[in-house]
């Protein structure tokens, strides 16, 4: 029996502040036996399977837990993170691009609710050190290209931003323990709430943890 299941139905319906009477009523079956697919006392038949995606609108593979991206079209517009790695050229780059700022935007979304000015400023503060970064290398890419847009020494930059995120990230941290900032989150929760913007998380997630997956192997 699925496990997943269960959990996710009853997740849907409560977030929908729909009770279990009129959800049954919706789908057409009897409370008692919504209440068995609930508890996971019973395993629902395909039929019901589907009706309840459409009533939900979520995709079959969110109900039993397969993905956690709950609409198939919203799927389609970001590829899986297996399938980004086979892309080539401008492709590869707008499909980049979008998973960086919406990704991008789902942190400072989560930022905002925290409230604290430090920390967004921490966070800000890796971020732009990390993009400088990546500019600064494709800029001098071309060795007569002019260096005067910096102040950081060419053979310095790296080593100094790098030093400068691990202290910003570092910062992050003590801001989060000493004003004891949190939020309560899930796969099922950051789904609700951002959308698209999620989807190009957990991708940046999937893909991210890969490369460094690769990098260990190859280390080891």
């Amino acid at each position: 029996m699925n496990k997943d299941f269960p959990r996710i139905m009853t997740f849907l319906r409560k977030e929908r502040g729909t009770s279990q009477k009129q959800a049954a009523k919706d789908l057409g079956i009897s409370q008692a036996l919504l209440s068995h697919y609930e508890k996971g006392v019973r395993e629902c038949g395909l039929d019901f399977l589907v009706r309840a995606a459409d009533y939900y609108e979520v995709s079959t593979d969110y109900l039993l837990g397969r993905t956690v991206q709950r609409n198939p079209s919203a799927a389609a517009e970001m590829p899986d993170s297996d399938d980004i790695r086979h892309l080539k050229g401008n492709m590869i780059n707008q499909i980049n691009r979008k998973l960086l700022m919406n990704t991008t935007t789902v942190i400072y979304d989560l930022l905002a609710q925290m409230g604290s000015k430090r920390l967004t400023n921490a966070v800000s503060n890796y971020l732009m050190s990390a993009e400088y970064q990546v500019f600064r290398t494709v800029y001098s890419a071309e060795d007569s290209n002019s260096q005067t847009l910096f102040s950081l020494d060419k053979s310095r930059y790296q080593n100094l931003t790098a030093a400068s995120m691990m202290l910003e990230l570092e910062t992050a941290k003590a801001v989060i323990e000493r004003e004891k900032l949190s939020l309560s989150l899930s796969p099922d929760i950051l789904s609700c709430y951002f959308e698209k913007g999620a989807s190009s998380l957990f991708n940046l997630i999937q893909f991210s943890e890969r490369n460094v997956r690769s990098i260990d192997k190859t280390d080891g």
